[in-house]
Parts: structure tokens; C-alpha cells; sequence
């Protein structure tokens, strides 16, 4: 039986006219004006709506060569609803303004079986908007290819749920035809966030949470989730998706592929110049293969 997630957020997140959605992404997507690689296995992208991070996000969704892939995790962090634990979709189909993904019921069942998932109703699945963002990417850079989702609603988890998790899923890194879309917005400033750190010896405000994503963006990039958990402890950065990367880079972690993580976008929805304003942050990276063996020298030096 088939059991539809609605794009929920069509028409107020993102346009629900087809021909717009397309020409937007089209845009973007032309304007990034990356190379698709192979040798991207995954992307770390924004979720807000697309008048805020649909550019951004190009620079995320513009590496993916859709040739050889046919499945696609999505990690995405839970705005609204509370668990400590993954939660899997009872969703058969992603609905998306311009083309429906069909979600992989084997890999679903696979996951579920290990005992360590729930699974999140209809409601809850439709009320996030994590996922839901990167799906009209996704719709678009897999047009005419065969591809499924498996979307992962990534609770609040603790730093061991974090690492058992990620060594759950590392076997499914080290099979080319797999995909990873890790979603999170960066660094939330101002009241309205209740995070307001500041450190004037960066100039402005905006400065100064530029340098406070781009050291986590930084620490991401060298792979460690345990330095990224330190990073997150003393800052107390307010990066939504934290749960989410953190699930990644112990998959990078324990899979046998060697794979890099560069970020190649960083944008702020608005310039902080008071305490007064707000802003929220993106930043979009590209997951390579790496062939050079540099990490492996790194390791040895450990």
C-alpha cells in the first residue's frame, strides 16, 4: 500500500509551481557552476527555506553525479519532535512539487531490524522540515536516473548513540551506489535563539560568527567527531544539525573508504551589526573520495 509524505512545505518553504521550482534550482544550480564528480559521496547542506539557503545549497547538490547512485540516506536533525534514539519513515513515497522519490522499503527494513530505530508517524514526518528541503534538489539532480531515499530523522542523541550509529551505518559508505545528504543550518544568533556569543576581537558581530562557524566548519573538515563534540561543549554553537554530522563523521570514521569533507559555501541570512538582530547561518561541503592517501599518513602519525 502506497503511503505518501506530502511536501508539507511547498508554498510557504519553497514555491509549490513546478515550472518555478525548476527554473529556481536550474538557476542556482547554474550560477554554483561546479563539476560533477564521482567521487562525491555525500553533501552537508542548509534546510531553511529557499529564499534564504537555496543557493547555498547549490554548492552542495551541484558536486553529485547521479550516474551510479541508486540510493540516497538522508540524515536530517528533528526540529519539533523528541527522541533519543533514529527514527525511520513509514512513508513509501516522498512527494516533491516536481517529481516523487520513492523510499528504499529494503533498506528501511534492514535498518529496522538491528533494533536500534523507531519509527516516526505520518504527522511527525511531514511537520520536519529538515529533509523535506533537500528533496526538490535531490528530485532534480536525480531526474531521469532511478534512485530511492532513506530518510532518517536524527534525534537528539548522545555522543554514544552518536558513534553506535554511525558505525551502523558505515558499511553502507563503502558501497558506491550509496549516497549521504546530511542536513543542518550553522550557527543561530540572536535573542531569539538565545545565543548571542560574541567576540569583539573580530570586528562586527557577523565577523564574529563567521569565525565561530568556519573553526567548526574547520574541525569538520578534519573528520574527528570527537573534536567537533569538544568544539560544540565549549562554544555551545548553535548548529542544528549537529546530531546529524556527528552521526557522519563516525560513519567516515569506521567505513573502510577514505573520504574527505570540504565545505565550499558559507553565507549568513543577514549581517548582525546589534545585539538587536538575529541571524541564522549556511554552509554547504562536498564529500570526496580521497585517492591521495593523505589521510592515511595522518593516521600514522596518531
Amino acid at each position: 500500500m502506497e503511503r505518501v509524505r506530502r511536501a508539507a512545505h511547498a508554498g510557504s518553504w519553497y514555491t509549490n509551481n513546478a515550472k518555478k521550482l525548476e527554473e529556481e534550482l536550474d538557476g542556482w544550480l547554474g550560477a554554483a557552476g561546479l563539476t560533477k564528480s564521482p567521487d562525491v559521496r555525500a553533501v552537508i547542506a542548509p534546510h531553511a527555506g529557499y529564499s534564504y539557503s537555496g543557493r547555498c545549497a547549490a554548492y552542495a547538490f551541484g558536486n553529485i553525479d547521479p550516474t551510479n547512485i541508486s540510493r540516497v540516506f538522508l540524515l536530517g536533525p528533528s526540529h519539533h519532535y523528541y527522541t533519543p534514539k533514529c527514527a525511520l519513515t513509514k512513508a513509501t513515497v516522498y512527494r516533491t512539487p516536481i517529481g516523487d522519490l520513492p523510499v528504499d522499503q529494503e533498506a528501511i527494513e534492514e535498518l529496522s531490524a538491528t533494533g536500534k530505530f523507531e519509527f516516526m508517524d505520518l504527522s511527525v514526518d511531514e511537520a520536519e522540515h529538515s529533509m523535506e528541503m533537500h528533496l526538490p534538489y535531490l528530485s532534480k539532480v536525480f531526474q531521469g536516473h532511478t534512485v530511492k531515499v532513506v530518510p532518517i530523522l536524527v534525534g537528539a542523541l548522545s555522543s554514544q548513540s552518536e558513534a553506535m550509529y554511525g558505525q551502523l551505518l558505515s558499511k553502507y559508505v563503502d558501497d558506491p551506489s550509496n549516497f549521504f545528504s546530511v542536513s543542518s543550518d550553522f550557527c543561530h544568533w540572536g535573542s531569539r535563539f538565545s545565543y548571542s556569543y560574541y567576540d569583539k576581537k573580530h570586528g562586527a558581530i557577523h565577523k564574529s560568527i563567521e569565525a565561530l562557524d568556519r573553526m567548526g566548519m574547520e574541525i569538520i573538515e578534519t573528520g574527528d567527531p570527537v573534536a567537533f563534540k569538544q568544539y560544540l561543549q565549549e562554544y555551545e554553537n548553535t548548529i542544528c544539525g549537529r546530531h546529524p554530522i556527528s552521526v557522519f563523521l563516525h560513519m567516515l570514521k569506521h567505513c573502510s573508504t577514505k573520504i574527505k569533507i570540504g565545505f565550499v559555501r558559507y553565507e549568513q541570512s543577514s549581517q548582525c551589526k546589534s545585539m538587536r538582530d538575529s541571524s541564522v547561518s549556511y554552509a554547504s561541503a562536498a564529500a570526496k573520495v580521497n585517492a591521495s592517501g593523505e589521510e592515511g599518513e595522518e593516521e600514522n602519525k596518531d
